[in-house]
Order: structure tokens, then C-alpha cells, then sequence
């Protein structure tokens, strides 16, 4: 997490045993298990460049906007909620080719320098590592 006096910004990492076309095309479906779009109460989910998403979690609404979307390389969207103070924040997922698995980065940036924001750390690693065991237990890997 990179610390400055007005914004954070939150990078989160996995290698993730399949193809960047897989990773990038389960993190798009709502129906995969370990995405933020699969768990929650409520989801409206529109990913296509200028979508709409509104996604409601133990209390807590999340939406944003589809900004870039570039098969199998990566995503861009707006992210707001209470934990961003009302800011517009951006989040960018980028999905490269390393050996025969992906590295899997997402971004935060735009977060607020305070508990809310720094918060999200926490939350991106959570859904980060729940998608890699999901691809962890379809190639036969233990943690």
C-alpha cells in the first residue's frame, strides 16, 4: 500500500495457475465463485465499456462504471462507496502471461488516507486470494 498525504493507492498480486483468457473472462462472470460480483446481497452487472455495476454487501452499496476493457489484458472501472468517502476511485486489473500461469495485478488508486481507505487493502487481498484457490482446486493444487 503507497502512502501520500491526500490519496492511497492499493496494488494486490497473484500468480494464478491458468491462461490470462481465463483469468480475465472468470473475473467478468458474476457466476464464478471467489470475484466481488459472486458474493454480496445484491448485484446489477453490466460489464462492457460505460456498464454500470451496483453491488450491495453486508450493508454496504459499491457501484461504478466500466471505463477500458481489453480482452484478455485488462480492466479499468470507477469504484465508489461509504469507504471512499463519496470519491470516484479507480480500479485497473491487468492479467500477463508468466510461464504457463497469469499474474493477476489490481490496482486501487484514488482511496481516501484514512482507515476507510486503507481498508480495501484487506478486501482486494480477500477476493485476490479466494479467485486463486478457485483455480487452485481446478488444477489439483493444494495451499
Amino acid at each position: 500500500m503507497k502512502k501520500s498525504k491526500k490519496m492511497l493507492t492499493v496494488k494486490v498480486e497473484r500468480t494464478i495457475p491458468a491462461s490470462p483468457k481465463d483469468v480475465f473472462s472468470g473475473w467478468l462472470n458474476a457466476k464464478v465463485p471467489g470475484t466481488p460480483w459472486y458474493e454480496g446481497d445484491k448485484l446489477i452487472f453490466n460489464p462492457k465499456v460505460d456498464g454500470l455495476f451496483y453491488w450491495y454487501i453486508s450493508g454496504t452499496p459499491h457501484y461504478g462504471r466500466f471505463k477500458e476493457i481489453k480482452q484478455s489484458a485488462r480492466i479499468q472501472h470507477t469504484w465508489m462507496s461509504p469507504y471512499t468517502n463519496g470519491l470516484e476511485s479507480t480500479v485497473t486489473v491487468t492479467f500477463k502471461k508468466k510461464g504457463q500461469d497469469t499474474l493477476m495485478t489490481l490496482v486501487h488508486t484514488g482511496l481516501p488516507n484514512n482507515e476507510d481507505g486503507k481498508g480495501h487493502d484487506e478486501g482486494w487481498n480477500y477476493f485476490l486470494g479466494e479467485y486463486l484457490k478457485r483455480f487452485e482446486k481446478r488444477a489439483g493444487k493444494k495451499n
